[in-house]
């Protein structure tokens, strides 16, 4: 199967697709959309209600990839469930960790 992320100069973009209010956080595997792209499922606990379900995802992600909130960035899909991230830093060791991390849950 397809990675959720592509390497980038600056680091990875990451598709997620996002189920929040959920009883737990947590990774759900890799799922292909129907146009055949892959996108990292995830649930959270926070509602969709003024950006909080984004801001947890990106604090979920942070605290998962140990990186700092200002190296993640929503770049499509502020009201959506199928969002785009870009995660800055070294892509090859960034696509290393979330490989690593999704590994688990696939």
């Amino acid at each position: 199967m397809s990675q959720p992320f592509h390497i980038t100069p600056d680091g990875v973009r990451l598709a997620v697709r996002l189920t929040p209010r959920a009883g737990r956080d947590g990774v759900d595997g890799v799922a292909l959309s129907p146009d055949g792209s892959a996108h990292l499922k995830l649930r959270l606990a926070a509602p969709p209600v003024e950006g909080a379900a984004n801001a947890a995802l990106i604090a979920f992600l942070a605290r998962a990839l140990d990186l700092r909130k200002s190296d993640i960035t929503l770049l499509a899909g502020d009201k959506s469930r199928l969002k785009r991230l870009a995660i800055l830093g070294d892509g090859p060791d960034l696509a290393r960790r979330l490989t690593a991390w999704i590994a688990p849950s696939t």
